[in-house]
């Protein structure tokens, strides 16, 4: 960056991008967990902004690249956490007579187990690819900005995480093609 933003145009940076990230974030984690790492993206932007490439990236894309960054140091034990929660949360108890609403809240609590662990299940990686276009709206070359890989390699990513979650929905492993 030629020239580092003043107080000004930062302040409208943030207020153009911080919702954003914010709701990306707390899809992933806690909202006063995701509260707290806003704020030290923007703090971690302050403090680079004059390292700031815009022929590199979209402010958007480096801003979620900081804050995806700090998820990763914050959440190490991703995996686990969807692990326990899908043991928690995805217990099927169905009687001999269900009513079709029943039925239905059980199927989805079946599913969104399902679901948790098969995040759970993916690599790091292609999780990282797949939350960032699903929750953050990011696109293909935005997430490869991001994660500073080949715009190739994060559409690779996605296809297979998208297909694994295919087929736990689908009644299958998916693990054959990993």
């Amino acid at each position: 960056m030629t020239k580092p933003l003043d107080r000004d145009a930062w302040v409208e940076l943030y207020d153009r991008h911080a919702r954003d990230l914010h709701r990306y974030l707390a899809l992933r984690v806690d909202a006063a967990i995701a509260d707290d790492l806003v704020s030290e993206t923007f703090l971690i932007a302050w403090e680079r902004r004059e390292s700031f490439d815009p022929a590199r990236a979209s402010v958007k894309a480096w801003l979620f690249g900081i804050g995806t960054n700090l998820l990763r140091q914050h959440v190490r034990s991703e995996g686990r956490r969807l692990r326990a929660w899908a043991r928690d949360h995805g217990r099927r108890a169905v009687a001999d007579h269900v009513d079709d609403r029943t039925a239905s809240v059980v199927d989805a609590k079946s599913l969104m187990s399902d679901l948790s662990e098969a995040l759970a299940d993916l690599r790091p990686e292609e999780r990282d690819v797949l939350l960032m276009v699903a929750w953050a709206d990011l696109s293909a070359a935005e997430v490869a900005e991001v994660t500073r890989t080949p715009v190739a390699t994060v559409r690779t990513r996605l296809f297979r995480a998208r297909a694994r979650l295919r087929a736990r929905i689908n009644g299958q492993e998916g693990d054959d093609d990993a």
